[in-house]
């Protein structure tokens, strides 16, 4: 996996965290950087993690599947991108008000990053560093959402549509050519 595919990756796994986090700027009264720094540890960390976690239970299966990674690749991603491009077009979000309590953001933190969960399964199945590629994922996870939660409290949710949707297309794109290489 490239260095390119890999943010690809990154950025379109933070759309979820990024649109929550856009929400929770909506709601913030005065110094954004608490409520940002907050949102960025939360969601990057979830996406630093679930990522470890779906590996460990992917590399569990991967001897099975080793003929196959092409097409569970492409189909995870297809199913993730998928998902979001749903959530996009119906309009859902995971939540926007300002609630910072700890409940709260754990289930936001796991809701945006089941999709980082699946490409951990998918990790397994390539020649990926799991824990560098997780890391890289959860610090790009967490620089978008510092730069969400200002972005929704300059600009409201105009555009948080829009990025889940992109998202949704780049793993959907990212999973088809991962398919055409394995079909080579």
């Amino acid at each position: 996996m490239t260095f390119l595919e890999l943010f690809l990756i990154a950025v379109a796994l933070a759309m979820d965290a990024f649109a929550v986090s856009i929400c929770k700027g909506l709601s913030v009264k005065g110094s954004k950087l608490p409520t940002s720094l907050i949102c960025g540890a939360w969601f990057g960390g979830f996406q630093f993690l679930m990522p470890v976690i779906g590996w460990a239970l992917g590399s569990t299966f991967t001897k099975y599947l080793t003929k196959y990674t092409h097409w569970v690749s492409f189909g995870l991603l297809l199913l993730i991108g998928a998902n979001m491009i749903r959530e996009a077009v119906k309009g859902e979000e995971e939540g926007n008000d300002a609630s910072l309590k700890a409940g709260e953001m754990a289930g936001l933190a796991v809701a945006t990053s089941i999709d980082a969960l699946a490409v951990g399964v998918t990790f397994a199945l390539l020649d990926v560093s799991v824990i560098l590629s997780s890391l890289f994922i959860g610090v790009i996870t967490f620089v978008i959402c510092v730069i969400g939660v200002y972005i929704g409290s300059l600009i409201g949710e105009k555009y948080s549509t829009k990025a889940k949707f992109a998202g949704g297309v780049v793993l959907i794109l990212i999973g088809l050519k991962i398919l055409i290489e394995g079909l080579r």
